[in-house]
């Protein structure tokens, strides 16, 4: 048993919000398609993807319920994503500082690969406990209790990594289409001093919330 038509319907309306509110994802991927490769870059779309599935099925079983009843659970969570967006954010402010902006190396100077891209798309998502607050407060608003709550949380959660994927990778080929005059030393260290900033600012957010 899966969700109607009309109950995913709904749900896209609800998280449509969520997907094209600007935040770390589309600083992350706007960034990696400006200054390293395409295939980083949907690495870092496919990582978020996952990561969102996987809250999702948190969710539905549960976990995410726990995380939120358990003050020092959440506060684990929330501080260990406030320190990888702080460290991501003070990386690139270095970057632009320094005037070090090459395209093979993004946020940690590892080589502009798929699997680079997905394991930091993933990791920025799944260490921030917002997106698991989320999804608890919306989630069960749309499972029936008789329902079973993993397959049903799997694919209310693919409807969002859908509309995300088509925001994020609108973007990515924006970015990429820019890419001749993006790739200026100059321009570069703009991007890296204002999504450094914009990273580093969430992070701190999410420390003192």
């Amino acid at each position: 048993m899966v969700p109607s038509p009309h109950v995913l319907w709904q749900f896209a309306v609800v998280v449509a919000l969520l997907t094209i509110t600007p935040g770390v994802d589309t600083a992350l991927v706007l960034r990696s398609a400006a200054v390293a490769g395409r295939a980083r870059a949907w690495g870092a779309v496919v990582g978020i993807g996952c990561g969102v599935l996987a809250w999702g099925a948190l969710t539905a079983v549960g976990v995410s319920a726990l995380l939120v009843a358990s003050q020092v659970a959440y506060t684990v969570v929330r501080l260990a994503g406030a320190a990888y967006l702080v460290y991501l954010g003070l990386r690139l402010l270095w970057s632009a500082f320094r005037g070090h902006a090459g395209t093979l190396a993004v946020f940690t100077g590892v080589t502009d690969t798929f699997g680079a891209g997905w394991r930091q798309g993933l990791a920025t998502n799944l260490l921030n406990p917002k997106v698991g607050a989320f999804y608890l407060a919306i989630l069960p608003q749309f499972i029936p209790a008789d329902a079973p709550h993993l397959t049903w949380g799997l694919s209310l959660a693919a409807v969002h990594v859908a509309e995300g994927t088509v925001w994020l990778g609108a973007g990515l080929l924006l970015a990429r289409s820019l890419r001749v005059w993006l790739e200026r030393p100059r321009v570069v260290r703009g991007i890296d001093a204002v999504v450094g900033t914009v990273i580093a600012g969430f992070g701190l957010r999410l420390a003192l919330d």
